[in-house]
């Protein structure tokens, strides 16, 4: 276990290798608690651990910017998954608004997951 600034406690075998997050932020484990929630339908792994969010901001305002991308393109959910980001962040008082963004660019790929991730779909 490790500890960010703020003194709350996460398993850094969860953290993708690529991911960005403002883990000093007060918000922040709340937010992350609640981005944990949220699954890609076709793999049993939440969206954090798949590596799917390249970014995750938080200002001074409590507004949260969110950068993110699916397995594929052609992902069946693309059009509805960075909206159950948006909620799972919202489901946090006090944040104010939240951006998600979508892109493609870097491609995902499976080096992208949490260590976690990949011992749950055996690719180690």
């Amino acid at each position: 276990m490790v500890k960010n600034a703020v003194g709350d406690q996460y398993d850094s075998m969860a953290e993708p290798p690529y991911t960005e997050v403002d883990r000093e932020h007060p918000l922040a484990a709340a937010i992350m608690k609640e981005i944990r929630e949220v699954y890609d339908p076709e793999i049993p792994v939440n969206v954090f651990e798949l590596g799917l969010l390249y970014k995750i901001d938080i200002n001074e305002k409590n507004d949260v910017f969110v950068q993110m991308t699916l397995t594929s393109p052609g992902c069946p959910v693309a059009g509805e998954m960075p909206g159950w980001i948006q909620g799972a962040i919202f489901k946090v008082e006090g944040v104010n608004a939240v951006d998600v963004e979508l892109v493609f660019d870097p491609p995902w790929t499976p080096d992208m997951m949490a260590e976690t991730a990949k011992l749950e779909l055996n690719m180690f």
